[in-house]
């Protein structure tokens, strides 16, 4: 599957930690809420990768939930990789960090890469965290394989990303506007667990829930929907927009305040994890039968 995702386009809407910064309270609550999902698994993970990590706030909650792991981030834009706000000392270069792999190091290293193409040996990652970062792929079905193939078997996959039903209210306002799309085509939380299983994960756990975040304006709506991410469609609208179809947008919006007076921001957050089971067939397709020898 893919959507008309110009990654080019994420990677400029991210360039500018700062502009970003705003909507942090949400994958704050997120990875949180992530977290405590966490804790129910028992493992004990060498290594650990934060796929997509941003400005590296996860970071530090992973290296305290694994103080004797190597703590890995991995992010597309070259400012938050080097972020002033991840935990270490400093960005480091990517020879400087494979080559510490293995043997695992305590400690954390950040690399300005592609999540959707780590540049990590096969079999080389115990834990891969992903908060709100997938969905800004065109295909996460591909990055589901190449997430698989850097796992270790037994390594456990979490992550988290937008539904459908985010930005319901932004899309009936916006379509009172124009007929382009304004907002991500979110996939769908059965989709991903098909797409997980296709990729080789075993017994993928998926479940979902709705926030809803509320505003006093327009303006302070927009401008956390901006301070999200923006829109990076290619199918995205060009040129300015005139002042008619805005107010009817801006009217749209106010049609749909809240018995409260509030605007409401609908978020529908997926959550998933996975493990990588053993291998079943060799690279030739040959069938791998394991003896486990009887407990006395």
């Amino acid at each position: 599957m893919s959507a008309p995702i110009d990654l080019a386009r994420v990677r400029t809407l991210f360039a500018d930690p700062g502009s970003i910064a705003p909507s942090d309270f949400l994958r704050r609550e997120i990875a949180l809420r992530m977290h405590e999902r966490l804790q129910l698994v028992k493992i004990a993970p060498k290594q650990v990768l934060d796929a997509g990590c941003g400005a590296g706030a996860d970071l530090a909650l992973l290296q305290k939930t694994y103080p004797a792991a190597q703590i890995l981030g991995i992010d597309a834009a070259p400012a938050m990789a080097a972020s002033e706000k991840a935990p270490a000392p400093a960005t480091r270069s990517l020879n400087q960090m494979l080559s510490r792999l293995l043997p695992a190091k305590a400690g954390v290293d950040i690399v300005c890469g592609d999540f959707g193409s780590l540049p990590f040996g096969a079999n080389s990652l115990d834990l891969l965290w992903s908060n709100l970062a997938l969905h800004w792929h065109p295909q996460p079905d591909r990055v589901f394989a190449e997430w698989r193939r850097a796992l270790r078997v037994d390594g456990l996959l979490m992550f988290s990303n937008f539904g459908p039903d985010t930005f319901i209210e932004l899309r009936t306002a916006f379509a009172a506007m124009d007929d382009t799309p304004h907002t991500l085509p979110f996939v769908d939380m059965h989709d991903f667990g098909d797409q997980l299983v296709e990729a080789g994960f075993s017994t993928p756990v998926m479940d979902m829930e709705r926030i809803t975040v509320t505003y006093d304006t327009v303006h302070a709506l927009l401008a956390d929907v901006r301070a999200l991410g923006g829109n990076p469609l290619d199918t995205r609208r060009r040129g300015l927009v005139g002042r008619a179809a805005w107010q009817r947008m801006v009217e749209a919006f106010e049609a749909q305040r809240r018995p409260d007076g509030k605007l409401g921001l609908s978020f529908e957050v997926i959550y998933g994890h996975a493990f990588l089971p053993a291998p079943r067939t060799t690279a030739a397709g040959e069938s791998i039968v394991r003896f486990q020898p009887r407990k006395p």
